[in-house]
């Protein structure tokens, strides 16, 4: 799924970005016309005007098939909710990124929903309660692993203090970087979130 600029009737831009969201069912597909973000998502469609959008939430949402897989959130008070994920299936063993797509479409509707004049609240990452109880799942399950390392290191357990080293160094890498990224944060139209794009 390729994003693409073809031309309007004003001879405006038209950016284009669709992935699959699972093997089966059609592609969801989103274009950022002069009217506003279209969207075309199992066989529903509409056009949001880039000021009726009251919210856009960015986060980083890996999956066990994708490690690096983003979303976008995009919300309006009347109209509902479309979420845009980076990823996209390809095959029953396969999700591809679309990283580069992704990241010009999201920086792209910042850019025409500034220009609109939208009053957006512009999040990133997890709602703050739910960061609140990843950090003290993070805080107790490190709680645990020191203590069973303790326990293998005063009955001189090598094995056991190997593996409890790797484990704890592949838990603090992907879900420490998880909980890193998915900081809770506001941001503006000309400053999105690094973190929070591929």
């Amino acid at each position: 799924m390729q994003e693409q600029a073809t031309l309007s009737a004003d001879d405006a831009p038209i950016i284009q970005y669709a992935y699959r969201a699972s093997l089966i069912g059609v592609a969801h597909r989103f274009e950022l016309t002069d009217q506003g973000l279209s969207w075309r998502i199992a066989g529903r469609t509409g056009v949001w005007p880039y000021a009726a959008i009251t919210r856009v939430r960015l986060s980083f949402r890996p999956v066990s098939m994708q490690a690096r897989r983003f979303r976008a959130d995009i919300e309006s008070a009347d109209l509902g909710r479309i979420a845009l994920l980076s990823t996209s299936w390809q095959t029953s063993a396969l999700m591809a990124p679309q990283d580069r797509d992704y990241r010009a479409f999201i920086l792209e509707l910042h850019r025409r929903m500034a220009a609109a004049g939208s009053q957006a609240e512009l999040i990133g990452g997890l709602k703050p309660r739910l960061y609140v109880a990843a950090l003290v799942m993070l805080a107790l399950v490190g709680l645990a692993m020191a203590g069973l390392l303790v326990r293998a290191i005063l009955s001189g357990e090598l094995a056991g203090i190997l593996f409890l080293v790797g484990f704890a160094a592949l838990f603090a890498w992907q879900v420490g970087g998880f909980v890193r990224r998915n900081r809770p944060q506001t941001y503006s139209f000309d400053h999105p979130p690094e973190a929070l794009l591929p």
